[in-house]
């Protein structure tokens, strides 16, 4: 549990080495004190909810995305989370510059959560947008905060679809995949990456982030592996690499991404 009293949430931003205290919001919140050193997948905060103090790790999506504005509260605006703003961007940088639109996109968004990515597509003007996530606690949270975001959204597991779910899928004649933030902890494996490029047509976009640890040639995840396969036999052409700040760790240390932009090469 927290090392300080959980009523009076620690300050999470600094400016010149000056701390800023937290901006009051609707929720008590409070993370470990930056002197605690977590993995990733292990950060969690203590959030008070109808009466009582709830631990919760920032991994638990289900629990997260089922308390409206929690995750945006912690993960955007505790810890400034900039990855749907690059990821995005970029894509849309990178087709501008090879004479492409995002506006003839029909977009695959992997790992949709409750839609902020789509969202942020939406307003780059993508022409379909279809969510896809594997549990039905994120569709039912894009549905109540971001209920204009996707065009279609599906709840399956890309390493086990059903015949029904993959026609489903692929009546959307998706020709651009995108992946933010949810690669290399397990809640995508590469497995799914790989169903999620399956559905996409050739010499489609892919757009997607990871940290940079996880491209390290000792990663055990299998994404630094399975990039270089694909690279290596052509199946996947990485056209732009941008290394970024994904956001803030409870410690308050910065925890660096690489956001690509691929084409789909067959």
């Amino acid at each position: 549990m927290p090392s300080r009293t959980p009523s009076q949430p620690r300050p999470i931003r600094k400016t010149n080495g000056t701390i800023i205290p937290p901006t009051p919001t609707k929720f008590k919140l409070a993370m470990p004190a930056p002197t605690v050193s977590l993995t990733q997948d292990a950060e969690w905060c203590v959030v008070h909810l109808d009466g009582e103090w709830r631990q919760i790790r920032f991994h638990d999506y289900a629990t997260l995305f089922s308390i409206p504005g929690l995750y945006e509260e912690v993960i955007y605006r505790a810890l400034h989370c900039e990855s749907p703003a690059v990821v995005v961007g970029l894509l849309a940088d990178h087709l501008e510059s090879v004479d492409e639109d995002i506006k003839d996109m029909r977009v695959l968004d992997l790992g949709a959560g409750n839609g902020i990515v789509g969202q942020r597509l939406r307003r780059f003007g993508a022409e379909r947008i279809v969510g896809v996530d594997i549990i039905d606690e994120a569709r039912e949270a894009a549905e109540r905060d971001r209920p204009a975001a996707y065009d279609h959204y599906v709840v399956a597991d890309l390493t086990d679809l059903t015949d029904a779910k993959r026609a489903e899928l692929r009546e959307q004649r998706l020709n651009c995949l995108v992946c933010v933030a949810a690669l290399g902890f397990g809640d995508i494996p590469p497995e799914a990456f790989t169903g999620a490029l399956d559905l996409i047509a050739d010499d489609g976009w892919i757009a997607f982030n990871i940290k940079e640890d996880f491209l390290e040639s000792d990663d055990d995840t299998g994404f630094a592996g399975l990039l270089r396969k694909m690279e290596r036999d052509g199946e996947l052409k990485i056209e732009r690499r941008r290394r970024y700040r994904h956001r803030l760790g409870t410690d308050l240390q910065p925890l660096h991404y690489v956001a690509m932009i691929a084409r789909k090469m067959g």
